[in-house]
């Protein structure tokens, strides 16, 4: 029973969370899952699609979209790589000069949902989430 009540409330806690998130970047254009895109290509530079969808655990038709979303929003550009079929996304100068302003709106976000947690008890989350992604994601490959 644990079990199901854990994962109940894991997800009600990422829907919460993926709303205030929304909430936070939709004066400025922006989605979530847009975020997530643009922070994983500020953090590691060019990815392909694939690699993308591989790291944020995303199938590829809403990356597709998200990724079409961010070229008409003048966000990112996709590359041709050394493969005809396979592209690079890259975020354009637009997306760098940009990048802090949505960045201080989540953070904003973040400090806003964290206020009542103890730093201790953050701390705490960080390693046990770290630790336990850690190990799913060694059952995957």
């Amino acid at each position: 029973m644990i079990n199901h009540q854990l994962f109940h409330t894991l997800h009600q806690l990422s829907r919460h969370l993926t709303n205030k998130l929304n909430e936070a970047l939709k004066p400025m254009g922006l989605y979530g899952s847009q975020w997530a895109v643009i922070f994983v290509l500020k953090q590691k530079g060019s990815l392909t699609q694939k690699e993308l969808c591989d790291y944020l655990f995303v199938e590829a038709p809403p990356m597709t979209r998200t990724i079409q979303r961010l070229v008409k929003q003048g966000y990112v550009r996709q590359v041709p790589g050394q493969d005809k079929r396979e592209r690079h996304i890259q975020l354009t100068d637009e997306a760098l000069q940009e990048y802090s302003n949505w960045e201080n709106a989540v953070n904003e976000m973040n400090q806003e949902l964290l206020k009542s947690l103890p730093q201790s008890a953050q701390e705490e989350l960080v390693t046990l989430q770290y630790n336990w992604l850690q190990q799913l994601l060694k059952g995957v490959d």
